[in-house]
């Protein structure tokens, strides 16, 4: 059995904060062709809902942008490193069309863009020991997708990670290509991060969404954790 523990340097940054953790066993994530215009409808669909929170024409100014920028400078990040939903709603906000990836990457980047929150997923089977996310020491190994060449984590920077290194920087800026969710991906873990009580609504009406998303089209059960100060760990 493997844990998801968060560790007190990051409560010790957002007190406040709530991690929700979807766990999701015995999955075909395989592509398959004849699905296809239903992750593309369903992208389609996240984009449009996504455009409620652009409603500043100054991009930067939009409220989601802000207070992920703003947690962003509460610990060490690598230069330019920006959320996860950011980088979405940027792509909204230029009018990018979303193309499918595979089945539990479409599902949560539509929910992501639909609900205005940061969500990622790691593969469990990758998974080295148990899943922490806390302050890195620095030098913690991580190669990002695509890359050939290390790019270690610097000390201080908020990161998910197990007994091989980082599994995704800058708290929820890039994933690693060894834990990322792939067509042979079996089981996962799903996140979203919450630092704010506005933001925890959201939060767990997106997670409740993607757990029925995800049981309806992959046809298994799934396990929910909401983690917080007084609720730092899991067993999945």
């Amino acid at each position: 059995m493997k844990k998801i523990v968060i560790d007190q340097a990051f409560w010790e940054i957002f007190p406040q904060a709530q991690i929700s953790c979807l766990v999701v066993k015995g999955i075909d994530n395989s592509i398959d062709p004849a699905k296809e215009s239903y992750f593309t409808e369903l992208l389609e669909n996240g984009k449009r809902e996504a455009k409620r929170f652009l409603t500043n024409a100054t991009f930067s100014e939009n409220p989601v942008v802000q207070e992920w920028r703003e947690a962003f400078q509460k610990f060490k990040t690598k230069k330019g490193a920006r959320s996860s939903i950011e980088a979405l709603l940027k792509r909204v906000n230029q009018d990018r069309t979303f193309f499918p990836i595979n089945p539990l990457v479409d599902l949560y980047n539509s929910v992501s863009m639909k609900y205005g929150m940061p969500l990622g997923g790691e593969d469990l089977a990758a998974i080295a020991g148990d899943l922490h996310l806390g302050l890195a020491k620095g030098g913690e190994s991580f190669f990002p997708l695509g890359a050939e060449a290390d790019a270690p984590a610097l000390a201080g920077e908020l990161i998910y990670y197990d007994e091989q290194g980082a599994i995704c920087r800058c708290l929820n800026w890039r994933e690693a290509q060894r834990t990322m969710l792939k067509e042979e991906t079996v089981n996962a873990v799903l996140f979203i991060e919450s630092i704010n009580e506005e933001q925890h609504l959201r939060a767990d009406a997106a997670m409740a969404e993607l757990k029925k998303l995800v049981e309806d089209y992959f046809k298994v059960e799934t396990s929910l954790y909401t983690l917080s100060r007084d609720h730092t760990e899991a067993t999945i």
